[in-house]
């Protein structure tokens, strides 16, 4: 189950990143946006385990997976500026 709540977390996530941290210029659309925020969901709970912030079995919450999903979209965006 904690696998199945991480991925709903990164999709709530990802959709309030790209409300903080919009990007004119990268092509990315819903379904990606929602990818990079799963994405960064399991980067913040991958993160966080290894921090000792989350026990073995827990997952990332929703500020934690907002802030991996930012992480996530600004690697992305300044790899596809790079790109241009």
């Amino acid at each position: 189950m904690g696998f199945i709540w991480t991925i709903v977390i990164g999709f709530v996530a990802g959709i309030i990143a790209k409300f903080i941290m919009p990007g004119d210029n990268e092509p990315s659309g819903f379904i990606l946006t929602t990818i990079l925020g799963i994405v960064g969901a399991f980067v913040a709970t991958f993160l966080g385990q290894a921090m000792g912030w989350y026990g073995p079995n827990e997952g990332a919450g929703l500020i934690g997976a907002v802030v991996g999903a930012l992480i996530v979209l600004f690697v992305y965006g300044a790899i596809v500026r790079r790109r241009a």
